[in-house]
């Protein structure tokens, strides 16, 4: 699977120093530095994020956080959301609602219309103003279950944003799987894909999607095993920066 994945790079561009994949998403951004970019990203699942934070201040890097609409409004995740925001972490749009673009057997029609993604995502970026964020500065989104077509990504793009999306051939985002699900991994499993995939093809520049929460039934939070990813790669060399 990871090979076949791999051979679409053949089909990848790459432009002012990002890599995209075949529908236009960045997926490698800085690819001939040993840098790394961590992502999170969230809808009503957070309790993860403290537990991250600490990690990443104990370590002194800045990550990227793409929080849904519906983040913003529950209630008990404001403090955090506020800390993450004044620690001078990257903060951007996931869609307010967390919509579905794409029907999972074929994502090249479309589930969504360009007037409904377009306000979905404007209904998000106010959300994001309202925690005083400067939304001009926002230039990055993360599609609602990393998922999406060339054609979401256009309309996107002309609401001033690009899309990003983990580096492909990358597993840690399927951290959300639980035990009675046929795709199911298990952290170690996860962080062994990592750096395999690593020793095999590198991780310049890529992007690293780990969520800051899950379901009950994960008891196996991949987010609480942050730390030892980072200082794994730091003995491999790699730095951090935030979006």
């Amino acid at each position: 699977m990871i090979h076949l994945i791999l051979l679409s790079y053949l089909f990848l561009s790459v432009e002012q120093n990002v890599v995209k994949d075949v529908h236009g998403a960045i997926v490698r951004m800085n690819p001939d530095r040993k840098v790394i970019h961590l992502i999170f990203s969230a809808d009503d699942t957070f309790e993860g994020a403290l537990p991250i934070i600490e990690t990443l201040d104990k370590h002194n890097i800045k990550g990227s956080w793409f929080l849904c609409g519906n983040t913003f409004r529950i209630e008990k995740f404001k403090p955090v959301i506020q800390k993450i925001i004044r620690d001078g972490h990257f903060v951007g749009a996931h869609s307010d609602k967390h919509l579905l673009y794409a029907p999972w057997e074929n994502r090249q029609v479309s589930l969504v219309t360009r007037d409904s993604l377009i306000t979905d995502l404007r209904n998000n970026m106010l959300e994001l103003e309202k925690y005083g964020i400067d939304i001009s500065k926002v230039r990055y989104y993360l599609t609602p279950y990393e998922y999406y077509n060339a054609e979401h990504v256009r309309w996107i793009e002309s609401e001033g944003q690009s899309v990003v999306n983990f580096t492909s051939g990358l597993r840690t985002a399927a951290d959300y799987t639980t035990p009675g699900m046929h795709n199911y991994m298990s952290s170690q499993a996860l962080i062994d894909q990592l750096f395999a995939f690593e020793a095999e093809h590198g991780l310049n520049g890529a992007i690293i999607l780990i969520h800051p929460g899950t379901v009950p039934e994960r008891t196996d939070k991949l987010y609480l095993r942050l730390d030892e990813i980072i200082n794994r790669l730091k003995e491999k060399g790699y730095t951090f920066e935030r979006l």
